[in-house]
């Protein structure tokens, strides 16, 4: 397997293999499958967790998401090359039969997500274009919560991140330019709710 996936597929099949054999996964044995060292898969794997039926639907996991995106967005601002992230979030775990359902729902669409992102305008995935994505996505972390109070608003947040994460993974230039209206999308829906 190589260090880092290679496309959404590849993160599902990675994910499904941590929680294989086992009753409950945790979300270190989760980061460690998907590449604990890259932004791209820790992105994907947050927007995962908020897109994925039952479990981006409990109440406060994505504001948990929204914490561990802004801690490893702030370390990339930084100029950090290895994510450090608290224990009491890497002990979180799940029961691995949970994630049976959002894993086969998000196979679905992996395929036809994985068809869109290729290799193009990769300057736009490399510094200083990098720090302006964690910007953004920092950004999306601050919001996630007050999307939490807005009916299906959390998954705008979800699409950003996988949008991001996945931009990253293939060097997709273009799909960045997308995340970055996604998010103004994701803020916008804030603002409006606010006003």
């Amino acid at each position: 397997m190589p260090s880092t996936p290679s496309s959404l597929t590849d993160v599902l099949d990675r994910i499904e293999s941590a929680a294989d054999d086992q009753s409950t996964v945790s979300f270190e044995e989760i980061l460690d499958a998907v590449g604990r060292r890259s932004f791209g898969p820790l992105l994907v794997l947050a927007g995962l967790v908020i897109l994925a039926p039952v479990v981006g639907d409990i109440p406060g996991v994505p504001t948990v998401v929204a914490v561990f995106v802004a801690l490893v967005a702030l370390q990339l601002v930084i100029g950090r090359t290895r994510f450090w992230l608290p224990q009491w979030m890497l002990d979180l775990s799940i029961e691995s039969r949970r994630l049976d359902k959002p894993l086969r729902w998000l196979r679905k669409p992996s395929g036809f997500l994985d068809s869109l992102f290729t290799k193009r305008w990769d300057a736009l995935t490399r510094e200083p274009v990098l720090r302006l994505v964690a910007g953004a996505c920092l950004a999306v972390s601050v919001v996630m919560p007050a999307l939490e109070l807005i009916p299906f608003s959390t998954n705008a947040g979800g699409v950003v991140l996988l949008c991001f994460g996945l931009a990253m993974i293939v060097r997709d230039g273009v799909m960045v330019l997308v995340g970055m209206l996604a998010t103004a999308g994701a803020l916008a829906i804030v603002a409006m709710a606010v006003v």
